[in-house]
């Protein structure tokens, strides 16, 4: 895996074999940046399920302030960190947590994000509730937007407080960008 544009253009991750996940590949994730650059200079990032770190470092790359980068994997854990230990990046935070604490750590110190990444397991209904927590925590800013990522668009599902703005198919995945209605 490689960081496709920005401050960390060419650089390599590492994170590509992690058991468990399925890294987003580059191609798609070139796509993904194309359709969200207006919003990343100076965003929060939120990467929830974040296995290597791939989608929040490409967004620091790209001009973000700050990601927050979870996983509850602690292999994956080790490998975000050796990823932003050998880029030399300052600017993130890992937490190797169960999503639903992280979600309630970050409820109770009060950050809210801009672009908040959600690429969990395909098997699960998690895309679903992690959703449905940022939106009863109020963890997502008024003008801020969701990546969600599923192998159906139909388990991409939301409140009714959001709305899909963009969305794309990549062979077997679908990636739906929702916001505030």
């Amino acid at each position: 895996m490689k960081i496709i544009s920005g401050k960390y253009k060419g650089r390599n991750l590492s994170g590509f074999d992690l058991v468990g996940t399925r890294p987003t590949m580059d191609r798609v994730k070139e796509s993904l940046f194309a359709m969200i650059q207006n919003s990343i200079s100076d965003a929060l990032i939120l990467d929830l399920f974040a296995g290597s770190g791939n989608l929040g470092i490409e967004a620091l790359s790209q001009g973000a302030k700050k990601a927050y980068l979870v996983d509850k994997n602690k292999k994956a854990c080790r490998v975000i960190q050796n990823n932003l230990n050998n880029l030399d990046i300052s600017e993130a935070s890992v937490f190797c947590l169960d999503y639903l604490e992280a979600l309630k750590e970050f409820e109770a110190k009060g950050i809210v994000f801009d672009i908040i990444f959600i690429d969990p397991p395909y098997q699960t209904d998690l895309v679903e509730k992690s959703i449905f927590h940022i939106i009863k925590l109020n963890l997502l800013d008024k003008n801020g937007i969701i990546v969600a990522e599923s192998d159906q668009l139909e388990k991409i599902i939301y409140p009714s407080c959001l709305r899909i703005v963009k969305r794309k198919k990549y062979g077997d995945k679908w990636v739906a960008i929702l916001r505030y209605v």
